[in-house]
């Protein structure tokens, strides 16, 4: 293992990667890192002085060239969502599992490190909670299940080979700034503080009392610092095979709330009138209808040392006032 280690990441562009990439480089400006995407939705050319090169994890050739010399990957390309993995399922496959085992097979031909987020999708229907990795597998639609592909072939690939991390993230929200451009992405809050400062209506689901966990993204882009930090000591030890945490908050409030909670203050801060309405579900039994959604993080703070720091209102009264 180098003195200065050398990061790669994978999906650079995007929502998450580009944080990844302002955190790093904030609190490791020694490191050498390498920064990948193929633009598919992520559109930062650069971040800093490191510039994004155009590289689709699809093509294992062109990969493993760009990927040379790295530690440690952080793996966060990825057809994300739902509807995205449903309208381009060939896409979400050739991505999600095919450009994934393709990163995993590079770090076991090199021994470098591998750092993934597999999502809650491969939960499915919580049978209890608090939520927890060990929960088991059953994810409700595609793209739960092209992650749940991802995480079996990560643990097959690194037993023996090298140190991987596996992370359950819960539902996103929040944006930030590079360059002066916001990066953001249409998750649920994300989508409430757009409609809200369009004068839209804020539109629910029913019943709109499901709960869901809410993780701002700088939250999120920490946690992967962390935990590159923590894979540098493992690979200098020569540690191999996969470790998993949950990175989410305390917050796991109902839509409908959320939503109500983005119009009070929406009309407090900026004076915005906007309306809240609940509308037929078009996903019907593929959506988890709880009224509770706590998840357990204590393996996230004890070993790698996070915890969360933004909370959703906080979140959403920052995102109203910059844009007023």
């Amino acid at each position: 293992m180098p003195e200065t280690p050398h990061i790669a990441i994978t999906g650079a562009a995007g929502y998450i990667g580009s944080r990844v990439l302002v955190e790093l480089q904030e609190q490791h400006p020694d490191w050498t890192i390498t920064a990948l995407d193929n633009f598919y939705r992520g559109d930062i050319q650069s971040v800093g002085d490191v510039g994004v090169e155009h590289v689709d994890i699809r093509h294992r050739d062109r990969l493993e060239d760009a990927l040379t010399g790295a530690d440690i990957v952080m793996h966060l390309a990825a057809v994300s969502g739902v509807d995205d993995c449903t309208e381009n399922d060939d896409l979400a496959y050739e991505v999600n599992v095919q450009g994934t085992e393709n990163v995993a097979w590079f770090c076991r031909k090199t021994g470098a490190g591998l750092i993934f987020p597999f999502s809650m999708a491969v939960i499915g229907d919580p049978q209890s909670f608090p939520i927890t990795v060990d929960h088991p597998r059953d994810p409700m639609n595609w793209y739960g299940r092209t992650k749940l592909l991802s995480e079996r072939a990560i643990e097959t690939f690194a037993d023996g080979a090298f140190p991987a991390h596996q992370f359950m993230i819960s539902n996103l929200y929040g944006s930030h700034e590079i360059d002066g451009q916001t990066v953001s992405k249409g998750t649920v809050i994300n989508f409430f503080v757009s409609r809200a400062l369009s004068g839209e209506t804020l539109t629910v689901y029913e019943p709109g009392t499901q709960s869901r966990n809410f993780v701002h993204v700088k939250d999120v882009a920490r946690a992967y610092v962390r935990s590159a930090e923590r894979m540098v000591s493992q690979l200098a030890d020569g540690e191999t095979g996969t470790e998993k945490y949950e990175i989410a908050s305390e917050e796991d409030p109902g839509v409908h709330a959320v939503a109500r909670l983005v119009r009070d203050i929406a009309a407090e801060t900026a004076g915005i009138d906007a309306d809240v309405e609940l509308v037929e579900n078009p996903r019907g039994d593929d959506e988890t209808l709880v009224d509770s959604f706590a998840v357990e993080t204590s393996r996230a703070r004890e070993e790698l040392g996070w915890r969360p720091e933004y909370d959703i209102e906080s979140a959403v009264r920052d995102a109203l006032r910059a844009d007023n």
